[in-house]
């Protein structure tokens, strides 16, 4: 199996304990395009509460609503993902770039 395939199935076996919530670190650490864009959909059908700890910020752009930024053990920003990964001085501020799916427009 995949990396890909080896953590649908470890989602899979979690969904089927019927969680009330969802925690995924790292989730598209190490997957190639197709598997990442994959793990958005499925992240994207899932139904509840999800918590994910990410780097990709353009992962987190896609699948989240609310962000929290952290950054030395302090929320910095919790609020909409939109006006938090939009904010290129506050990212920037807190050693963080814009999406790179924002940087090309």
């Amino acid at each position: 199996m995949s990396s890909g395939e080896k953590k649908l199935a470890s989602i899979a076996t979690v969904l089927s304990m019927k969680p009330d919530i969802l925690i995924f670190d790292e989730l598209t650490i190490a997957l190639d395009p197709k598997n990442r864009r994959r793990f958005i959909n499925v992240l994207n059908s899932l139904k509840g509460t999800k918590i994910v700890t990410s780097h990709d910020l353009d992962l987190i752009y896609d699948t989240c609503d609310r962000t929290i930024l952290i950054a030395d053990g302090k929320i910095i920003f919790d609020g909409d993902t939109k006006t938090i990964l939009q904010n290129k001085d506050l990212l920037e501020n807190n050693g963080l770039e814009l999406p790179l799916s924002l940087q090309r427009r």
